[in-house]
């Protein structure tokens, strides 16, 4: 249940970390100088330009197998300090690779002829998205000279404030009462008691859990205020109209893509209402589901998985899709990419780390035999197969919209789910059409409410610095807007704040609703996949190979879907009702 992180380095003290170290330092030095000398005249352009790219890929290579071992060590064991020193020597020569990459940019959009040089070179075509993305983006972009400023003092504000938050919430200990007994528990272990058998251990783990949360909440109102202010500082400065509008333009999403997900959302909360209250009912919640009781199980007998047995119904249930998916869940398996066992000091938050320069992924997760931890390790493998899919492409090429990346890792949430849901019968089934229910009704409902929660947070942000109360309870109003009566009043989640780490990403705020897409996109994918397996299997894997070089409206009309539609999303949301109808009717 540890991964491991030799194919990047040994140590930090290595020969080939430090040789590596300070080959990316000279690479950007020539790329400084190279740029510096070629980068002014339109002569001989389409060479320059696919010198350029080569230099970036081989760059940012060599840069991201040095940063992935630093931040991956750092995940495993957040008092690693070695890891915390080379993250630090990484990020500032990030901030120096801005100046030279800005200065392209600006290059490039001053070349009238510039579709022509695309079209006259293999390479350029390959990469005509990246390059068109430049030159439609530079309105946003400043002077190099300010750039490079901007991305040394982030160095000095929002890198830092996610650090810290990192680091409190992974160090955080949780005093919870188990059978009588005080136990001081990681906060990962803690939140995944939510999925645990008995109430009493549900209800105590939600207390202690946030008792705990008030003890670390100014230092992470402090983080959440200096991220959020940082980034409307820098989307005012830029000329973006709001944070969600360069959220957008960066997960290559139009607003009405956006805008009509949502309405269709809005139509169907009552349905979605109607599954928390039946679930009220059976558990004999009076009052409305509390928050601590919306992942309980609804049998004693809830399934339960060792890590061994996890690993095969997945490599199983992978490989009846597709012999690669199977085998690519096998691998990682074998080859130890996957950190899978709590403790103090590692990251409580599951991801999934593309290692694009040796073509491998690294996925971390916290589990503890739940399935939903069984379901968890399933979408993170997902994002595994996508980076799979991309290994041959370029490394500008094979940055995929985060909703489309959250696309193939619910894919694969389905893919294990149908399986399981085909093999049980009885209560076993009725648990797992549950739990179905319950990840989509996250999905849409909770993810939802902290979209809502993001976008006062930006509003109110603007004008002031936001205590803990206001946090909690601009959390708990969104909980309330986006769970109507579902839920109840007096056990809500005012530290949602607290304990998501998307929050805290600069670069990728809004990093909610890409879920919301993702489950609903990935529902009507599984649709075409049972209508017509044989063909399906290709297609898909096509899809997510170039799924880094177009937009999300165009990668969608590759399979005949508008994301534009409020017929596509309806209809989409539809699926997921006629599963909470079955699950209302089941006796």
């Amino acid at each position: 249940m540890r991964w491991k992180l030799d194919v990047l380095y040994t140590s930090f003290d290595s020969q080939e970390f430090c040789v590596d170290m300070k080959k990316c330092k000279e690479d950007l030095k020539f790329i400084e100088k190279w740029v510096e000398t070629n980068a002014n005249s339109d002569f001989d352009a389409s060479n320059k330009i696919e010198t350029y790219l080569n230099m970036l890929n081989s760059f940012y290579d060599r840069f991201n197998h040095l940063y992935q071992f630093a931040e991956l060590t750092f995940y495993e064991d957040n008092e690693n300090q070695k890891s915390l020193e080379a993250i630090a020597d990484l990020q500032r020569m990030k901030a120096r690779s801005v100046k030279p990459l800005v200065t392209f940019q600006k290059w490039i959009s001053t070349l009238e002829n510039l579709n022509e040089l695309i079209q006259s070179s293999a390479s350029l075509k390959e990469h005509k998205f990246y390059l068109t993305e430049l030159v439609e983006n530079n309105e946003y972009v400043l002077t190099e000279k300010s750039e490079e400023f901007i991305a040394e003092m982030e160095n000095m504000g929002s890198n830092i404030w996610t650090r810290m938050h990192n680091e409190l919430t992974s160090s955080l200990m949780v005093n919870v009462t188990i059978n009588d007994e005080q136990k001081l528990i990681p906060l990962s272990m803690a939140r995944n008691m939510a999925y645990d058998k008995n109430f009493t251990v549900r209800k105590n783990a939600y207390e202690a859990e946030m008792k705990a949360y008030s003890e670390i909440e100014n230092a992470c109102a402090a983080c959440l205020n200096g991220i959020k202010g940082e980034v409307i500082t820098l989307s005012e400065m830029r000329g973006y109209s709001s944070p969600l509008k360069k959220t957008l333009l960066d997960q290559k999403m139009s607003e009405a893509a956006l805008d009509t997900m949502t309405s269709a959302i809005q139509e169907k909360l009552p349905s979605f209402h109607a599954f928390y209250r039946r679930k009220a009912e059976l558990l004999d919640a009076k009052n409305g589901l509390p928050f601590f009781e919306l992942f309980a199980p609804l049998d004693t007998d809830s399934l339960t998985f060792t890590f061994e047995q996890a690993k095969e119904l997945i490599i199983e249930n992978f490989g009846a899709f597709s012999d690669s998916m199977g085998c690519f869940a096998k691998k990682a398996f074998q080859e130890s990419w996957i950190d899978a066992e709590p403790r103090k000091g590692k990251r409580g938050a599951a991801l999934c780390v593309n290692l694009h320069s040796v073509r491998e992924s690294r996925i971390l997760c916290n589990f503890t035999g739940s399935l939903s931890d069984v379901v968890t390790l399933a979408h993170e493998l997902g994002h595994g197969y996508h980076n799979e899919c991309l290994r041959n492409q370029s490394y500008v090429n094979s940055k995929p919209p985060l909703p489309i990346a959250e696309t193939a890792s619910i894919f694969t949430e389905i893919i294990v789910k149908q399986a399981e849901l085909q093999k049980r019968k009885g209560m076993e089934k009725y648990i797992i059409l549950e739990n179905d229910v319950s990840q989509s009704s996250k999905a849409i409902v909770d993810v939802y409410s902290r979209f809502l929660f993001e976008s006062e947070l930006f509003k109110r942000r603007r004008n002031k610095v936001l205590s803990p109360i206001d946090l909690k309870n601009m959390m708990e109003k969104s909980q309330i807007e986006s769970y109507g009566t579902s839920l109840d009043p007096d056990f809500l989640h005012p530290y949602m704040w607290v304990c998501k780490a998307q929050y805290y990403y600069a670069d990728n705020n809004f990093y909610n609703f890409p879920y919301t897409f993702g489950l609903l996109f990935s529902k009507v994918l599984y649709e075409k996949y049972i209508e017509n397996k044989s063909t399906f299997v290709k297609l898909y894997d096509q899809f997510l190979s170039v799924s880094g070089q177009m937009s999300i409206r165009t990668l969608a009309k590759k399979l005949e879907l508008d994301v534009e539609s409020m017929d596509f999303w309806r209809g989409s949301l539809r699926i997921v009702e006629e599963d909470i109808n079955r699950f209302l009717l089941y006796k």
